[in-house]
């Protein structure tokens, strides 16, 4: 019987008996017109502001790096479609990296075919004909028609005083830094003549673009990476497709095998935790006595070659303490939990059986990743439409004094203007995207728009799979004979159902959800900005925030998951239904704490245990480790790139499958918690729970149905 008592009256009535009721009701009408209404809105100005972004943006001004001018460098089917790479005439002007990928420098930029590679004064330059030919390839047009020589070609600012070794990135030219014998180099030199005759050390070029050296290593580290990708991604490709196949496999065993899988499962989790416990603690044991092997973790800072902390001490002793914390909680909870697995186990047997009959549920979340990656696809392409649909904004840059500094110029008539007149060595170059019309003030809040449009979305897919599996799981539980009652294709009809009669339904709920989730970007948002400024008190209110919205946001998604899976057996408006499932769930407090949970838990383990099945053969495959592979197993810089992409994407493939299952069980066992609610066990009221449920939990019909 249900947890009769106090719960009664307080939590609502339980269901009465009715025999006609035969699973989701077929005699349904439409639920929350009003937000069903208030959604198709949205979507249409959510295609309005695409449109609108489509018009005015350029997605350009992302791809091709600006020069001085506005114009984009390496555009095909224009003059400066074969250069590709941005040049800067002084960088020691930029303040830092950052200035360099997001914003334009105080100096004059131009398009060239290839950085430079080697040191060039233009003083050397304009006396040797070679040397004079290569240095033009770095100056504006008309430099050989200018008369004056060197002053008057600076004075005009048409080529840069001088040429430093640079390697490209992001299409950019960077100078080609590096470290030898403890000195910062540029070109194999640690000094350079700075054009003007001076020699200066290679330094001064990190003062002028600080922390140069931090995005080298970056930009080292991220290129190993992508190497990595093209040596192995169809070794990454077989690691997810084995993951595929494990998960299947694991899928088809639970629904002949339910209990003995998810003993084993168990089993299996406690070993794999065992190994990774024993293979940290065997390298920990191998690094004693090596030499730096006792640096502490906090001594060696931030590294960027990651193979750097493998040979210390301390962190396969933090891997060995995690995974010992990990397996001690697993183990605790497997001990109190006994007697309740065994209930869980029966709920596994039923979901594995009620998929078994609605097989094509496993193939259902293909067609919300679809969905999703059409979500994710059109706010991705309007983001970027609306951050490039700005205009140019030209300002002017100077060396000395100038009272129309950082004011904003035309560049097309600037060499007669005023400002150019009073502040001679000035110039007017490109400076950032922008504008002053009301599209372009607007468009902070239309981003706004596109990111909470998304959310709802995304969230209306996620709903939409989930009431959809409810009301296909529930048609098999309420069907009196199984499988003659189920109808032939409960996915395809309730899919149906959810759309024509419940898409207000779902769309109130994901809003709800959108809301709450909105908050908590903004919440970060606001932390951001704040960072440094804040008093401690700002930041304690801050936290404490963000630490409630992510509870809200918790129970909002289990309360609608609920809600869900009501409106889809008896095609209720989404707070009635809200209301009927949080007053059932009360009913069976305990039920819910304990065996719900369990359930989730146990399918944790399994999607666990397919990731640490996957993981450690991809650690020895790519590691090395196994001389069967050596020869086979591509030789990378990080072999751990390939290891962490596998075991992600093998978690990914897990958690899609065994969503179908978890769905599965939070339906039946609602329908589980009515149908004790509604049944007694007698010959005119039987419990429709399969019997190897009725015997977990004691109870028997007095008289079996006929076959």
């Amino acid at each position: 019987m249900p947890e009769e008592g106090e719960f009664y009256g307080k939590h609502g009535e339980p269901r009465k008996y009715d025999s006609s009721f035969k699973g989701p009701i077929q005699n349904r009408g439409c639920t929350d017109i009003l937000c069903c209404v208030l959604f198709i809105l949205a979507l249409l100005g959510y295609f309005a502001v695409g449109i609108l972004a489509w018009s005015q943006g350029d997605p350009r001004k992302v791809i091709y790096p600006t020069d001085s001018r506005g114009q984009f460098c390496g555009q095909a089917g224009t003059p400066l479609e074969k250069k590709g790479m941005l040049f800067y005439f002084n960088i020691m002007k930029c303040a830092s990296p950052m200035v360099l990928l997001e914003f334009q420098c105080p100096t004059s930029q131009m398009c060239v075919e290839t950085c430079p590679d080697k040191f060039l004064t233009l003083v050397k330059a304009y006396t040797n004909k070679k040397d004079w030919d290569y240095y033009k390839t770095f100056c504006k047009e008309g430099v050989s028609n200018i008369i004056g020589g060197i002053p008057e070609i600076l004075k005009q600012g048409l080529c840069p005083s001088m040429l430093t070794p640079s390697k490209p990135f992001t299409r950019r030219c960077f100078p080609a830094l590096g470290l030898k014998g403890g000195l910062i180099t540029v070109g194999n030199n640690s000094h350079f003549d700075d054009g003007s005759g001076t020699m200066r050390d290679a330094k001064d070029l990190v003062d002028g673009v600080k922390n140069a050296t931090v995005v080298m290593e970056a930009r080292q580290v991220v290129m190993k990476i992508f190497e990595d990708y093209t040596k192995s991604w169809y070794w990454i490709l077989i690691g997810l497709i084995i993951a595929m196949l494990t998960s299947l496999l694991f899928i088809v065993l639970l629904r002949f095998l339910a209990g003995i899988m998810v003993w084993v499962m168990i089993v299996m989790v406690i070993l794999v935790l065992g190994y990774g416990i024993f293979h940290c603690y065997m390298e920990y044991a191998a690094l004693k006595g090596e030499a730096g092997s006792n640096v502490t973790l906090q001594e060696i800072g931030f590294q960027t070659d990651f193979a750097v902390y493998l040979q210390i001490r301390q962190t396969w002793l933090a891997f060995m303490i995690i995974l010992a914390i990990v397996e001690v909680i697993i183990i605790l909870l497997l001990i109190f939990l006994r007697k309740r697995i065994l209930i869980a186990i029966a709920l596994i047997k039923e979901a594995s059986r009620t998929i078994g009959h609605v097989m094509c549920s496993l193939f259902y979340p293909i067609f919300t990743f679809l969905l999703l990656a059409i979500v994710i696809a059109y706010w991705a392409v309007t983001a970027v439409f609306l951050s490039t649909s700005n205009q140019p904004i030209y300002k002017v840059f100077n060396e000395t004094m100038c009272d129309h500094s950082r004011k904003t110029c035309e560049p097309a008539n600037y060499s007669i203007s005023i400002e150019k007149t009073q502040c001679p060595d000035s110039e007017c170059l490109f400076a950032f995207y922008g504008g002053e019309t009301a599209y372009h003030k607007y468009l902070i809040g239309l981003q706004f728009y596109n990111v909470f449009l998304f959310f709802w979305c995304a969230n209306f897919v996620t709903a939409l799979g989930q009431m959809t599996l409810a009301g296909a799981f529930a048609s098999h539980y309420w069907a009196f004979k199984k499988p003659d009652d189920v109808p032939a294709f409960p996915v395809f009809s309730s899919l149906g159902r959810s759309l024509r009669y419940h898409t207000g339904t779902l769309a109130f709920g994901s809003l709800i959800l959108s809301i709450v989730q909105i908050i908590r970007v903004l919440l970060e948002y606001l932390d951001h900005k704040l960072k440094g400024a804040h008093n401690k008190c700002t930041k304690f209110l801050l936290c404490c925030l963000k630490c409630c919205f992510w509870c809200l946001e918790k129970c909002i998604k289990f309360l609608n998951r609920n809600a869900y899976i009501m409106t889809a057996i008896y095609g209720n408006n989404f707070c009635t239904s809200a209301k009927n499932a949080f007053f059932l769930l009360m009913r069976n407090m305990i039920r819910v704490a304990v065996l719900d949970k369990v359930t989730d838990f146990l399918l944790f383990l399994g999607k666990l245990l397919i990731v640490g099945l996957v993981g450690i053969f991809a650690f020895f495959f790519f590691s090395g480790r196994v001389k069967a592979f050596e020869d086979t197993a591509p030789h990378l810089h990080y072999y751990w790139v390939p290891i962490l992409t596998v075991a992600v994407g093998s978690y990914l493939i897990a958690h899609g499958f065994f969503s179908v299952y978890a769905m599965c069980v939070d339906t039946l066992f609602l329908c589980f918690l009515e149908d004790l609610e509604r049944n007694d066990g007698s010959a005119e009221r039987p419990y429709l729970m399969p019997e190897n449920l009725r015997k977990v939990l004691n109870k028997k019909n007095k008289t079996e149905p006929a076959e």
